[in-house]
């Protein structure tokens, strides 16, 4: 299993990408991200732990651009698989059981 340390950096990179989209298509991209947020609490259902997202991330993530396209149809800027699905998983770690600002919980 891919560690969380490396997804970690991945998703953090997604993170500050989305930060720094042009402001013309961040809205877009934020609601983007809203939407697989929900996608991944649907996949994950209750509570769960970083290695369970981590695991689900590792299956790939192929099943967000839809989502994009979805809640950005004439907007392929705002089709950014990669940024869109780093920066949910990394939103959506912080409800991990075990998640602790940055860590789990007793790294």
């Amino acid at each position: 299993m891919p560690s969380f340390a490396n997804a970690r950096f991945h998703w953090e990179d997604g993170a500050a990408r989305l930060r720094s989209a042009d402001p013309a298509d961040r809205r877009q991209l934020e609601a983007a991200v809203d939407r697989v947020v929900d996608e991944l609490r649907r996949r994950l259902g209750g509570p769960f732990t970083i290695d369970e997202l981590v695991a689900l991330h590792d299956e790939g993530t192929d099943w967000v651009l839809p989502i994009a396209v979805g809640v950005a149809p004439d907007n392929p800027r705002a089709w950014d698989e990669e940024t869109i699905a780093h920066a949910a998983f990394w939103r959506y770690a912080r409800e991990a059981t075990d998640f602790a600002g940055g860590r789990r919980v007793g790294e």
